[in-house]
């Protein structure tokens, strides 16, 4: 029986048997194995084929993080007034669309990058998903605001408005919008409910954007003809 040295455990993929007959076929271009070849899932590709294979990957790099950024908050943008339309033209805020904020964003981001992902993609796909849901409360309550005040003012003698610090203002409406999700525990079944659906919203755009890697094991040595 031929032996080989140890090999490195793969603990991504199932382990098979280190050689095979070499009559065996690369999966990849079909033709006979000899002397040394790979395992991609548990199938033997030759060696130039996984060289072409490891080619074909994409590599993670500065330029392609910085695609995947812009995309991701082009697609943030479009989420957010995607949610605030449908809020202020039905009247009703409707968690659900923050479903398609994540698959926006994430899929924003997956095109970008060119289908390379990782640790750090899905951070950012996960924050620009949450301020794009949790800003457009913001929106939303200003024109709900104006419409109550021009109720009121309507309804008696219009007072002077007092005055207004716009900083401070626009300081206290996003403290209000990124917390507006857990603000909405007010009122517990239906904050949970969003914030239920906000957190599947979130793992859309986590998996869209999750590292796609192809694990090969190896090398191996294909077994010659007559070997014991």
């Amino acid at each position: 029986m031929n032996a080989d040295g140890p090999q490195t455990p793969q603990f991504a993929t199932a382990e098979y048997p280190a050689n095979i007959p070499a009559a065996a076929n690369c999966a990849a271009c079909k033709q006979a194995i000899s002397g040394t070849y790979f395992k991609i899932k548990g199938a033997p590709i030759c060696a130039g084929c996984t060289e072409r294979i490891r080619a074909q990957i994409p590599q993670d790099s500065h330029a392609a993080f910085v695609r995947a950024l812009v995309f991701g908050i082009g697609g943030a943008l479009v989420g957010f007034a995607l949610y605030v339309a449908f809020a202020l033209a039905t009247g009703l805020i409707i968690g659900y669309v923050s479903l398609a904020v994540g698959f926006i964003v994430g899929k924003a981001m997956h095109m970008g990058s060119r289908g390379i992902g990782g640790r750090r993609y899905q951070v950012v796909a996960v924050l620009l998903t949450y301020f794009a849901v949790s800003m457009s409360a913001v929106p939303i309550a200003i024109e709900q605001s104006r419409a109550h005040r021009s109720q009121a003012q309507a309804a008696e003698t219009a007072k002077p408005a007092a005055p207004v610090n716009p900083g401070k203002a626009i300081a206290v409406l996003a403290l209000a919008g990124i917390a507006s999700p857990i603000l909405e525990l007010q009122d517990p079944v239906q904050g949970l409910i969003g914030l239920v659906i906000l957190f599947v919203g979130l793992r859309f755009a986590w998996r869209f954007t999750a590292g796609r890697t192809v694990n090969i094991s190896g090398p191996y040595t294909a077994v010659t003809a007559g070997a014991a």
